[in-house]
């Protein structure tokens, strides 16, 4: 029960949560009402550090006003302009923006960019232009997209046909003619790890398997997240990205990265495809686009793919795909903001110099109670916990619930913490995180 629930709560009623257990959120209700720097306010009046960056979104910390000004100068200068047969300026200065910090090698930079609403609608749109992609070459026979097991992608129906949390399959009928690669998961080998693990690279040859059962030539594109993130931390084994990207090319298959987690600075660099230096084809973002301030997402395509769309007659539309909101004026003024934050403060490589810190406070929880393992790389942890018997995932959850109530806000997954704060976090900070996490650890049965 939260203890510090308030007899006049608002009515709960109408609001349909995503994500959430709604009929026991809204017994006890944990409701924030204000943020700033690295903490939110409950609707009690308490402090709450956020060690989780919002939803792995607010990267720069929160409240910063010059986001908020700059949205405010958009929304009574052009608050909305439709981007379908007609664009508005501040929409291609963010393009220009963003090509400036794209990864990728000179001349083989991914800087081109198509604006979506979100990081579920940014899967959708890089396995559409996947698919537009190998038609164009003259491959029109690889519709087939390959993801991989415990990924997440989303939750439109191309994000969960990839995908591979069960969860969020079970119910939902998926696309035909996906398959999945296995896990990397391998903790009697890789217990314990800092970074990427020693072991498992030859995973990545469940790609050539795949080929030998499907053809290569019916397979568009194989999308993976470089650092898994929603089942719960899974670093990649050293070797297997790059092993991945090798078995794509030999045999005409695009890769994608979904850095929709890992994108702006989570691991020390502007994008994972520059902290592995491994590059993709196609990388899909959102979140810390924008600092969580408005949503919006973004998909970073090569020239290569990019170029061999932009092909027939000029007055031909080359992809039949958009949304109402894509380049909208606001989260581009907010996404303008962020990247001048971003530069300034260097946040996009801060995690590197904090990496050490964090490492040793998070993996000082080894031995605790009920501890099985735990996982660190960048500015990102998870610490998984035994299950309780026949109740999977619900010590995790009192844990979660007994850090709100003592100032610290954590996010669960079954019975695997997460933790990504936000890339501002100081020293003192992240002992508390650890301080607090240790003793409700250790009060959970």
């Amino acid at each position: 029960m939260n203890v510090h629930a308030k007899p006049n709560a608002p009515v709960l009623d109408s609001y349909w949560m995503p994500f959430t257990a709604n009929r026991q959120f809204k017994k006890a209700p944990r409701l924030l009402v204000a943020a700033e720097g690295m903490h939110y306010t409950s609707d009690d009046g308490r402090k709450v550090l956020d060690g989780t960056a919002g939803l792995w979104c607010v990267n720069a910390g929160h409240g910063r006003r010059t986001i908020a000004e700059a949205v405010q100068r958009q929304l009574t200068t052009l608050d909305y302009a439709p981007s379908f047969q007609m664009g508005h300026t501040i929409a291609f200065d963010f393009a220009e923006r963003l090509a400036e910090i794209a990864p990728g090698p000179e001349g083989g930079k991914l800087d081109r960019v198509f604006f979506t609403g979100s990081g579920s609608e940014s899967v959708d749109t890089a396995l559409k232009i996947a698919v537009a992609y190998q038609r164009a070459i003259g491959q029109g026979t690889r519709n087939r997209l390959i993801g991989r097991e415990r990924g997440y992608h989303g939750v439109g129906f191309g994000g969960i046909s990839v995908g591979g949390l069960v969860n969020n399959r079970r119910v939902f009928p998926q696309l035909p003619g996906t398959d999945h690669l296995r896990h990397t998961f391998d903790p009697a080998r890789n217990g314990y790890v800092k970074g990427q693990p020693e072991h498992g690279a030859e995973l990545a040859d469940d790609l050539e398997r795949l080929v030998a059962l499907h053809g290569a030539e019916t397979i568009a594109a194989c999308i993976v997240e470089p650092v898994a993130g929603s089942t719960g931390v899974l670093p990649p084994p050293k070797g297997y990205l790059e092993r991945l990207r090798s078995i794509c090319d030999k045999h005409g298959i695009l890769l994608i990265f979904d850095e929709v987690i890992t994108g702006f600075g989570r691991l020390g660099a502007p994008f994972a495809t520059d902290f592995f230096g491994v590059v993709p084809d196609l990388i899909t973002t959102a979140k810390g686009l924008t600092n969580g301030a408005l949503p919006m997402g973004a998909v970073f395509a090569s020239r290569k793919v990019h170029d061999a769309l932009m092909q027939g007659p000029e007055g031909a539309i080359e992809l039949f795909h958009g949304y109402t909101y894509s380049g909208h004026p606001a989260a581009c003024a907010a996404g303008i903001a962020t990247l001048d934050i971003y530069e300034s403060e260097g946040l996009l490589t801060r995690a590197t110099e904090i990496q050490a810190e964090w490492d040793a406070a998070i993996h000082s929880l080894k031995g605790s109670a009920h501890v099985t393992d735990i996982r660190t790389i960048g500015l990102i942890a998870g610490i998984e916990l035994a299950s309780r018997e026949g109740s999977v995932g619900s010590r995790a959850y009192d844990v979660f619930v007994d850090c709100f109530e003592k100032g610290l806000l954590i996010r669960v997954t079954g019975d695997i913490i997460a933790l990504s704060p936000p890339l501002v976090i100081e020293s003192g900070q992240i002992g508390e995180i650890v301080d607090v996490l240790g003793k409700a650890i250790a009060a959970v049965a």
